[in-house]
């Protein structure tokens, strides 16, 4: 241990023997460093010293903290001119040769006609009219396949990529690495909170905000709310925010018991039947105890078709007894049209891969753009009907 003195306290020596083998590059940009408790076995000394230690070190700009992850050194990002001077950055790529094509990657949970299919014609398309490929990996919203699909895709000489996080409370490792080294990346549709990375999503509190208010037009005051978890995913989040905004312009109470905030079965990972018949079991059974609803706002197009089914095993007539609005919707649903808040999928899309050539090329960007939703009116919902 280097600068051993007897009268400094344990967590200061601690931290500056991490503090050396930092700058001595035993450690990396964005490598994790030994946890409080690794430290403390390590130490012989308590967590509460441990913790100290890490928490000078954060101070001291090197490393960053992640609750539930663990503490990642952050050198490259406070000192990235004496990191590049020295030629060391950890994430190695191809440059692209003077007639070579530019290759994006895009790692997306998942894509289906409601909703990814049109986002990633939006990045196609742009990627023709910018001369470049794009080349995408699913990550079927497991953090482990997600942390594999950036890996690989960095090594097959990327130039930037695209990112639809996993759903989650903490983000992946691997883009923490990309934004202590620079790497021109966009994450798309949600935003991580505490992360310095371009986003671009839908102003999902104004959609939701319409919604709402489109319903409360109708005469709804009842309405009851399906999401998957939060998860402190972002979208979501805003949703809900949104939701309980148009209630509180309009003065109307939220009533929270008429919400289902566990509905699972929409989620990559769980997409499976025997999920849905439990969700439309649940939906079922609080239409049941809550007869008062005569609307639902789902966060998800697949969580407006349980609701459908769950209301038509219930013998409801939608948009007669009960009215269903939701986010996006199939162009060319043949068995149903919704109403829902229609996203600009495309233009996220094309807008995504469009900034990952700007931050190559050094522009500076916003960390969060919005593109509006615009609201489509089908046949589910209609004028308030007491049950």
């Amino acid at each position: 241990m280097t600068n051993e003195s007897p009268s400094k306290p344990m967590y200061e020596r601690i931290f500056e023997t991490l503090r050396d083998e930092i700058n001595e590059r035993k450690y990396e940009a964005g490598d994790r460093v030994p946890s409080e408790k690794e430290l403390g076995d390590e130490h012989g000394v308590s967590r509460i010293t441990s913790k100290k230690a890490l928490e000078l070190l954060a101070n001291e700009g090197y490393i960053i903290r992640q609750p539930g992850r663990g503490s990642f050194v952050a050198d490259a990002a406070v000192k990235g001119a004496a990191a590049r001077a020295a030629g060391s950055h950890p994430i190695r790529h191809k440059p692209r040769s003077a007639e070579g094509k530019l290759l994006i990657g895009l790692v997306i949970t998942d894509f289906a006609d409601s909703y990814g299919t049109a986002l990633i014609y939006g990045m196609e398309e742009a990627s023709r009219l910018n001369d470049a490929y794009l080349v995408l990996r699913r990550s079927f919203g497991n953090p482990a396949n997600e942390a594999e699909a950036i890996q690989g895709l960095l090594e097959l000489g990327v130039d930037g990529l695209i990112i639809f996080p996993a759903q989650g409370e903490y983000f992946n490792a691997e883009i923490l690495k990309l934004v202590i080294t620079k790497f021109p990346f966009i994450l798309i549709d949600r935003h991580l909170k505490g992360v310095a990375a371009g986003s671009i999503s839908t102003d999902n509190v104004g959609a939701a905000k319409e919604g709402t208010n489109y319903l409360f037009g109708l005469g709804h005051t009842s309405i009851g709310f399906l999401t998957p978890p939060p998860a402190d995913t972002t979208a979501i989040e805003e949703r809900i925010e949104g939701f309980i905004q148009a209630h509180a312009e309009r003065g109307i109470k939220v009533e929270r018991e008429l919400w289902i905030e566990t509905i699972a079965s929409s989620l990559p990972k769980a997409n499976a039947e025997e999920n849905r018949k439990r969700d439309i079991a649940a939906i079922k059974a609080h239409l049941t105890k809550y007869p008062q609803i005569t609307a639902l706002f789902a966060t998800e197009y697949d969580i407006a078709q349980l609701a459908i089914r769950a209301a038509s095993e219930l013998g409801l007539s939608v948009p007669e007894d009960l009215s269903i609005l939701c986010f996006d919707s199939p162009e060319h649903d043949g068995t149903f049209p919704l109403t829902h808040m229609k996203q600009d999928q495309q233009g996220l899309g094309k807008l995504a891969f469009e900034n990952v050539l700007k931050l190559r090329e050094g522009e500076s960007l916003p960390i969060k753009t919005l593109l509006e939703a615009t609201l489509v009116v089908g046949d589910s919902t209609g004028p308030m009907k007491r049950r």
